[in-house]
């Protein structure tokens, strides 16, 4: 991260009072990104004049300045979705903008592949030793965190989804114990649930798995292992079809090293479903008698 790198560099020139602040932001880079100068000097026992004069000694113009510095190299995009669409809506035609899409997410899938493949079977292995797997994702990534939650469910029981549904979320973490395992998907811009959960994980003692987009978001910043895809998108709003792809390359894994006994799980749990009537039966072909 070039602006810790600056803050680091500059340490030892600066007075004890603004070392105490320095230490606090290098310490704590995703409060500097969703906090405001004033709650962030209150949580360091700070003054909010103190973050100024530590910007403008580190070279920046002010607080807002060092503060857009920490989320460019955290991976958040200076272009709102708003933006973005405009740029869109100039575009050509059809053709040439699915064409684009398609290329670009084939690209996504291709990255992710060479930056991530080596680091899921590390984390197939904390899933299968935790006591229980609490999967998390909000907003965007909510389709990434199901996808895994309901194909994992398919064959193990102790998975859970803290969506933030039926009591709240402050309440289904609550349940996080130092054996389990926390999931958590996100991206930039980061979700401030998704950071929340991280929170509640760690003052558990689980273990923690950071599915995101970048090795300095806050999620990475704080997990054991890391997982990254790629966002790419030629649209207004990022992609989540390489997370996706991930979290079925993981289940796969799991399947495979599970054995006859996950086979059996899935026919069973297939069947329940049929029997019960949640998915359809492909309707008994009628054989008509020849005349």
């Amino acid at each position: 991260m070039r602006a810790k790198q600056t803050i680091l560099d500059a340490f030892p020139s600066l007075s004890p009072r603004l070392q105490a602040a320095a230490r606090f932001i290098v310490d704590h880079p995703n409060e500097v990104v969703i906090s405001s100068m004033r709650t962030l000097a209150e949580r360091a026992g700070s003054q909010p004049a103190t973050f100024v004069r530590l910007a403008q000694q580190l070279g920046y113009a002010g607080w807002p300045e060092l503060k857009a510095a920490f989320a460019t190299d955290m991976g958040l995009s200076a272009d709102g979705y708003g933006e973005r669409a405009k740029s869109l809506a100039a575009r050509g035609s059809k053709r040439e903008l699915l064409g684009e899409m398609f290329d670009v997410l084939r690209k996504n899938l291709d990255d992710t592949l060479d930056h991530s493949a080596a680091m899921l079977p590390k984390v197939a292995e904390l899933m299968k030793k935790a006591a229980v797997v609490h999967v998390a994702g909000f907003r965007a990534s909510a389709p990434i965190a199901y996808s895994l939650f309901y194909g994992y469910r398919l064959f193990r029981q102790s998975v859970l989804l803290l969506d933030g549904q039926h009591g709240g979320l402050e309440m289904q973490a609550r349940a996080i114990a130092k054996a389990d395992l926390v999931f958590v998907v996100s991206f930039a811009p980061y979700s401030r649930e998704a950071l929340e959960v991280m929170a509640a994980a760690k003052a558990a003692g689980a273990k923690t798995v950071a599915l995101t987009d970048s090795s300095a978001s806050p999620l990475a910043l704080e997990a054991d292992l890391t997982v990254l895809f790629s966002v790419d998108s030629p649209s207004f709003f990022p992609s989540v079809t390489a997370g996706v792809g991930l979290v079925e390359a993981l289940l796969e894994l799991l399947v495979a090293a599970g054995g006859d006994g996950v086979a059996r799980a899935i026919d069973k749990t297939e069947q329940s479903l049929f029997d019960s009537g949640a998915y359809l039966k492909q309707p008994t072909r009628r054989l008509h008698a020849k005349p």
